[in-house]
């Protein structure tokens, strides 16, 4: 029986690229609570699918990738900006958690405008992984 674990990680990856977006829109119509309560589901949501996903593979594996062709290479490039991308993001992401915390509003922003598209592009990224790999 497959492992529901990755159709997780793609819904909690999902869910975190629609948080970060309609954290980004409430910010923008300077609706700082709501933007607040966004970003912290937004990391919550994304801690949870760390966790999820480190279990996942400690207890699978690796799963190689069976697509042949110009998907495999196309597979392979979003698998490694993602990859590399990724490991960006838990820094990021809690420094800028950080300074919105200590109320360092102007380093915050500095700091979210560049962990914002990273986040982003990791998480939607996370998404077409898990369909590259165990829907095609």
């Amino acid at each position: 029986m497959a492992s529901p674990l990755p159709a997780l990680n793609a819904s909690l990856n999902a869910a975190s690229a629609a948080l970060l977006l309609c954290g980004w829109m409430l910010i923008r119509r300077r609706k700082v609570e709501a933007h607040r309560r966004c970003m912290l589901g937004a990391f919550g949501v994304s801690a949870a699918f760390l966790v999820s996903y480190l279990y996942y593979h400690y207890t699978a594996g690796s799963v190689r990738f069976q697509g042949q062709g110009t998907i495999r290479t196309v597979y392979f490039m979003i698998l490694i900006s993602h990859t590399v991308l990724a490991a960006a993001v838990p820094p990021l992401a809690l420094r800028a958690l950080y300074l919105a915390w200590a109320g360092r509003f102007a380093e915050h922003t500095w700091w979210a405008k560049r962990a914002l598209p990273i986040w982003l592009y990791v998480s939607v990224n996370g998404v077409a992984v898990y369909w590259l790999l165990y829907r095609l």
